[in-house]
């Protein structure tokens, strides 16, 4: 019984060494990916081996590496390590031929093989950009077209202005193995395009760390446009007053033409003009005027006109109608020190001055005259009335005394 389980206990365990090395002796290998021209490291390994030999070959079959011995006569191709467990080569400069299912072999009965498959990114070219006239006219269409070659995946084109991103057509072309990109923007050309930066960026994933990129930066012609800047709001008689003439144009309209009234500008020393600017140091009325300014190029001409009133310069300085914050009130001593120099105290008044008290005394004579005069006048209508009610003696003897003294007062007043 005992050297039974005996026997059926090293079988067991015979059986499961066995099964340990052959459910061990698999290669595992990984897949690669590199930039066309860089290096590519391709390794395979083995858990559990008993000293059999491993070996990489090509896409096309062919053998790179028998263990440690080299079989193909490829200089790109070394061995960086091999040993009963591992054997890894590297490729150098890779091309796009070298991508493919790439084999290791465990030289086990049967054969035991696995595979790692390269793939080799193509690098796109620097794009460029066509279409660019130079220079380009206010108010042309023209076409920016960006190009691209050789990028594996296609690559993507993307267009900014300056600093923001605009839209433009892609178009995709296959070459053999790479691909061929083109994107297309559409501008309608006008001022606010001159010195502007058109940038076609290329994105993809062989240039992670260094995006290619061309830049054009467009000259835009376009005719003139003039404003006049006054240095003030309301001009005097006596002020200083510059115009500024403020011309944009490309070409530069340089230099301006200043007139007056359709003829030339007055000969005075008052008036100076300096390139773009017309000064007048001492305004009069003699100034009055419509003034032009007018600019040119190849492309046009423009002009802006500004009228000039000189106002009369004050005599007097208006008011204040804002009152103070925060009054002061009155000092004492200082009222005290001041009465003898008052002119209403000391009777001197001013007689072009109009007093605080005049208003309330022509207000008050006036309505004492009216009063007075529609007195009188009840007075006559009631004499009148009297008269007509009394006889003839006694209104003769009345009515003259009241008719009297009522035209003696009114005659009065």
């Amino acid at each position: 019984m005992n050297l039974k389980s005996h026997l059926i206990f090293t079988l067991y365990t015979i059986y499961g060494i066995l099964l340990k090395g052959i459910s061990g002796q698999y290669p595992l290998v990984q897949n690669v990916t590199v930039t066309q021209g860089g290096t590519a490291n391709l390794t395979c390994r083995v858990e559990y081996n008993d000293n059999t030999s491993l070996q990489w070959s090509n896409p096309a079959q062919q053998t790179l590496f028998f263990g440690d011995k080299k079989a193909l006569r490829d200089n790109r191709i070394e061995l960086v390590r091999a040993t009963s467990s591992e054997l890894t080569i590297s490729i150098s400069d890779v091309t796009l031929g070298d991508e493919g299912l790439y084999t290791c072999s465990l030289f086990t009965m049967p054969v035991r093989t696995a595979k790692a498959y390269l793939t080799v990114l193509g690098v796109p070219e620097k794009p460029e950009i066509n279409g660019l006239t130079k220079p380009a006219m206010e108010g042309d269409h023209i076409t920016l077209t960006c190009i691209t070659q050789g990028s594996k995946p296609a690559a993507d084109l993307r267009w900014f202005r300056n600093e923001k991103e605009v839209k433009g057509a892609k178009e995709v072309n296959a070459s053999g193995k790479t691909f061929t990109v083109r994107s297309s923007l559409q501008l309608h050309v006008d001022r606010n395009d001159d010195g502007v930066a058109y940038t076609c960026r290329v994105d993809h994933v062989a240039l992670a760390q260094a995006p290619q990129q061309a830049t054009e930066v467009l000259e835009v012609h376009y005719a003139p446009r003039v404003e006049i800047i006054k240095s003030t709001t309301v001009p005097q008689e006596g002020q200083y007053l510059k115009l500024e003439c403020f011309s944009r144009g490309n070409p530069s309209p340089d230099p301006v033409m200043w007139t007056k009234d359709g003829g030339d500008l007055p000969d005075l020393d008052r008036i100076i003009v300096e390139g773009r600017e017309l000064t007048f140091t001492s305004l009069n009325k003699t100034d009055n005027g419509t003034y032009r300014c007018e600019a040119s190029n190849h492309l046009g001409t423009s002009s802006a006109e500004y009228v000039l009133y000189v106002y009369d310069a004050p005599t007097t300085l208006p008011p204040s109608t804002t009152p103070p914050l925060h009054p002061i009130p009155p000092d004492p001593t200082v009222q005290l020190s001041t009465h003898a120099s008052d002119p209403t105290v000391t009777g001197s008044r001013d007689p072009n001055a109009l007093g605080q008290h005049g208003t309330d005394h022509a207000l008050i004579g006036g309505v004492v005259a009216v009063v007075v005069f529609v007195t009188l006048c009840l007075i006559i209508v009631l004499g009148r009335y009297l008269a007509r009610h009394k006889g003839k003696t006694t209104m003769g003897q009345t009515s003259r005394p009241t008719e009297s003294v009522a035209h003696a007062l009114l005659v009065k007043y």
